[in-house]
């Protein structure tokens, strides 16, 4: 005790109040690196949340008592990796996240009693923009989207009926081609009962008209849905050809472009055409006639008698004989059906007229003995081939004008011919994040290291070794000391005459030797070099203040070292 007290007198207050410093900061270390080390790896539950869902996300985990930080300003939550995929499950189960919108939910917990009609056809409202929200964020490059409904009251005692339309804003990743946006027009005129997808706009974040939802496709709009409608199908022929080519000649050494007209006038022709040789008999019809001639005896003379009407009664009375004569006729009609044909043929808009296609290739390279690459021309034969498979592809029709070029050019921009080397497999398999943690570990640990080395080591050798600092003794001020360090040289002039000295730097004196051995080698150390310091201080200021007499010396030296 005795000893540690005198080495506390020693150090002094100073010494002892960095002591305490330098070991305040080290428990400080190691008390961090203890708590990040006991901390667990930390993974994203839920991303881009809406206000609302993190509220209800954090009172959930709360409840649980699991650890969580938020970051981006609630919109992103982390809770320990190996409870993620489980609090995901338990919170979907009870419907958390809603991506801060209201769906069917709304009537769950609501009483119908004491609700008005308005109330209730509001909450239908919200709940149907609500649930279409939802369902169109699920598509692919689409990360948040709010749809309004329009949907008109029913009017009674009127025959008109305003049509439904309805308002969608999206907000994406990258771009949407025609084929999502028609998507996302009809999902929403399916789901809503009378909504046609034309009525349905379409707008996203940066307020581009992605589709213009008018009425009826007139003027702008018709030119625009025109245009749209060739775009499509030059793209959809451009991406086969592209596809079934590029597994042939590389997915880099093809550019296909394609053209095509298209007619969008929608012709009905009606044609009725008849059938002479297709006689079938309809109806028929017969008609039989039978008539009586009779001649009386006396004979075919004409006589004003015979013509009386008595004259026949009188000849009847009289019991005259008299001829007859049966006529027969026959008459029949036959209706024929002749075969007739009705054809009504409707054209619908958007027949293909013409098509032209080109279709640019690379050639081949390959690698001389030399390590160079060489270029080659691709043979006439593949060429053909290739030719008759984009034919194939866009239905190639002659009479229609359709043109198809393939050409064999090399392209400016060499390609590179180097095979991309297989990833590595993963060691131990060890995932990315496993990679993240031992990389901020080993991390962790170099800083310590450093800190030990180059601040903790410098600041406990400087407490504990003795003051570097103390007074010297110097002759005529009571400072007494039994060797003397030795007197600072003399400088004299070329013709020997001595130098003034013109600052009187006392000579150094000796402090008296310490007890101990290794005190006193540091003691000699220190008196060394502080005359070594004095006197290369002092020539310096003999040079300064006596120029002249300083070249004469340097000159004199450097004659006789010659």
């Amino acid at each position: 005790m005795n000893g540690f007290i005198e080495f506390i007198k020693t150090i002094g207050a100073a010494r002892l109040a960095a002591m305490g410093v330098v070991a305040a900061g080290l428990i400080g270390v190691f008390i961090f690196l203890s708590y990040r080390l006991s901390q667990p790896q930390m993974s994203v539950l839920f991303a881009d949340l809406a206000f609302e869902d993190s509220t209800e996300i954090v009172s959930q985990l709360e409840s649980l008592n699991v650890p969580y930080n938020i970051r981006n300003n609630g919109g992103t939550i982390l809770v320990p990796q190996d409870r993620a995929l489980r609090l995901r499950m338990t919170l979907a189960e009870q419907g958390v996240p809603t991506s801060g919108v209201v769906g069917y939910e709304i009537f769950d917990k609501t009483n119908a009693l004491g609700k008005t009609s308005f109330v209730q056809n509001l909450n239908q409202l919200r709940a149907l923009e609500g649930e279409l929200s939802r369902t169109i964020s699920i598509i692919d490059r689409i990360k948040k989207a709010r749809v309004h409904l329009v949907l008109p009251k029913k009017q009674l005692f009127s025959r008109e009926k305003a049509a439904p339309s309805a308002s969608i804003i999206l907000k994406v990743r990258g771009t949407l081609d025609q084929a999502q946006i028609r998507a996302i027009q009809h999902l929403t005129a399916s789901a809503v009962e009378g909504l046609n997808p034309g009525r349905v706009s379409i707008v996203d974040e940066s307020g581009s008209l992605l589709a213009n939802g008018a009425k009826g496709e007139s003027g702008e709009a018709a030119i625009s849905s025109i245009d749209e409608r060739t775009t499509g199908i030059e793209a959809r022929l451009k991406n086969r050809i592209g596809s079934l080519v590029g597994n042939i000649v590389g997915p880099r050494k093809i550019r296909v472009q394609v053209k095509a007209e298209v007619n969008y006038k929608r012709t009905t022709l009606t044609s009725k055409s008849f059938d002479p040789n297709g006689q079938v008999v309809r109806s028929t019809q017969t008609k039989e006639q039978t008539s009586v001639a009779q001649e009386s005896a006396n004979g075919d003379a004409v006589s004003i008698g015979n013509e009386l009407p008595s004259a026949g009664q009188e000849a009847d009375n009289g019991n005259s004989p008299k001829n007859s004569e049966n006529q027969n006729s026959t008459e029949e009609v036959v209706n024929y059906e002749i075969s007739s044909t009705s054809k009504t043929e409707i054209t619908e808009a958007g027949k293909i007229q013409r098509i032209s296609v080109a279709v640019l290739i690379d050639g081949i390279y390959t690698k001389a003995a030399d390590g160079t690459s060489q270029y080659a021309e691709r043979p006439p034969e593949e060429i053909e081939k290739i030719s008759a498979l984009v034919r194939s592809i866009i239905g190639y029709d002659k009479a229609r004008g359709d043109t198809v070029e393939v050409i064999n050019l090399r392209f400016a921009p060499e390609p590179v011919a180097e095979e991309l080397e297989a990833a590595p497999e993963g060691f131990l398999n060890l995932t990315k994040d496993d990679y993240f943690q031992i990389g901020e570990l080993v991390t962790l640990f170099l800083i310590s290291l450093l800190v030990l080395l180059f601040v903790v080591r410098p600041l406990i050798r400087r407490i504990v070794t003795p003051n570097e600092d103390q007074p010297l003794g110097i002759e005529g001020e009571g400072q007494t000391g039994d060797a003397q360090a030795g007197a600072a040289p003399q400088l004299t002039a070329p013709d020997g005459t001595p130098i003034p000295n013109p600052d009187g730097v006392p000579q150094l004196e000796a402090p008296p030797i310490p007890k101990t051995a290794t005190a006193a080698a540091i003691e000699i150390a220190q008196i060394a070099g502080q005359a070594q310091e004095n006197t290369v201080k002092r020539v310096g200021e003999l040079v300064k203040h006596n120029p002249s007499e300083a070249t004469a010396i340097i000159r004199q030296w450097l004659q006789e070292a010659a």
